[in-house]
């Protein structure tokens, strides 16, 4: 194997260290979904925040998994499994118990009548709830957007163990390229569902209508891992991201205000949901890929900033939770638009650190504590080649 399809050990390459500008793109994209639902009409677009969580989410954990392998030849599936419960389940659990309780002794609240999303949400399936997989299609209302979670967790469910398969027969670089086949093959059968007339819901929330979002920012850390810095690849994706990076930037961040996603049957909407997801997640991991290949530059010193890495790093995920619950429970009580968002963006913040700082990290740091002793690494010299066919 060269050097060049070697993958790079954890302490080097460029899959090395955490990337703080990725944190800060999360915080964008959990503004975007926040404004979507509460201000609308400014901000018609903010949905695509799920697009770029999605190719974001498979960059991010096909990295972790990789690590893993390049440093042990392995993966301990339980162990991976168990710390994403454990990075997740808790902090959702908050959020249904809170939302059933406070439902139940307050059903004229804006959490009344919650109490049939509470378990496709909690039991991640809240994504075929919405196509009537076990029944009426449901809304959700305030645990809707626990959608994009059971379509991640249920890509995960897959992903891990067809990502050894592959690695088991494959070099790295050519997993990546494997990786894209099988995402444009996800992308075919989106377009023949849309071409067949499959209703929105169907399309908007299915687990194979996304999954070629996830595996974009999969192939993209798989092709990643396969890079050794100052190779001649190296610099060539350097030279796709110096121009690629601000134009899929520029084009995000007007789509956010301009565009409107379609839900009306006409040739717009069908070229949209055939192709629209799959052009949303390129251009995501574009910008994903500059701010890792380029850490210094303009994007990513802005994205690594405090004030946008923080809350990326600590809250995005609470504040994703939470955010529609608490603007529809401000709904009644606060009749203008422009205060109610602003005290929905408050409450958010103020109840996303408490999920983290009394829910998610203690047990995080709890279960990390039990499970990373189980992965101990090999002898190095094992770790040389570990993915030669």
């Amino acid at each position: 194997m060269s050097a060049a399809e070697r993958p790079a050990l954890p302490g080097t390459g460029l899959i090395a260290g955490r990337k703080h500008a990725l944190d800060g793109l999360r915080t964008i994209a959990v503004a975007g979904v926040f404004f979507f639902h509460t201000a609308t009409d400014l901000v018609p677009g903010g949905s695509i925040g799920v697009d770029v969580f999605f190719t974001l989410s498979g960059f991010v954990i096909t990295l972790l998994i990789m690590k893993e392998w390049s440093t042990t030849g392995r993966l301990h599936l339980g162990i991976f499994y168990a710390k994403r419960l454990a990075r997740l389940w808790p902090a959702l659990l908050a959020l249904c118990a809170v939302i059933l309780v406070a439902g139940l002794l307050f059903p004229a609240s804006g959490w009344g009548g919650q109490a049939g999303f509470v378990l496709p949400a909690a039991a991640y399936v809240m994504n075929l709830a919405h196509f009537g997989v076990f029944g009426d299609s449901i809304a959700g209302e305030t645990l809707g957007p626990t959608w994009t979670l059971a379509v991640e967790e249920q890509f995960y469910l897959v992903w891990p163990l067809l990502l050894l398969v592959m690695l088991r027969l494959w070099k790295v670089r050519t997993v990546a390229f494997a990786t894209l086949a099988v995402a444009g093959a996800f992308l075919l059968n989106r377009i023949l569902l849309v071409t067949e007339g499959q209703p929105l819901a169907r399309i908007y929330n299915g687990p194979d209508t996304r999954a070629d979002e996830l595996l974009i920012g999969c192939a993209l850390a798989l092709l990643f891992t396969s890079v050794r810095t100052g190779s001649r690849l190296h610099g060539g994706l350097v030279s796709v991201a110096r121009w690629g990076a601000p134009l899929a930037a520029i084009t995000l961040g007007a789509a956010l205000f301009l565009f409107r996603e379609p839900d009306t049957p006409g040739v717009w909407f069908t070229v949209f949901w055939a192709a629209g997801p799959a052009v949303l997640a390129l251009l995501s991991a574009v910008l994903i890929g500059a701010l890792v290949l380029e850490p210094a530059g303009f994007l990513a010193r802005i994205l690594s900033h405090p004030w946008l890495a923080n809350p990326g790093r600590d809250l995005s995920y609470a504040m994703y939770l939470w955010h529609l619950p608490v603007y529809l429970l401000l709904m009644r009580l606060i009749p203008a638009l422009p205060l109610r968002i602003a005290l929905t963006a408050v409450l958010t913040v103020l109840v996303a650190y408490a999920s983290f700082r009394f829910v998610e990290r203690p047990l995080r740091q709890w279960a990390n504590a039990k499970l990373e002793p189980a992965v101990v690494p090999v002898p190095q010299e094992r770790t040389k080649e570990p993915v030669a066919a």
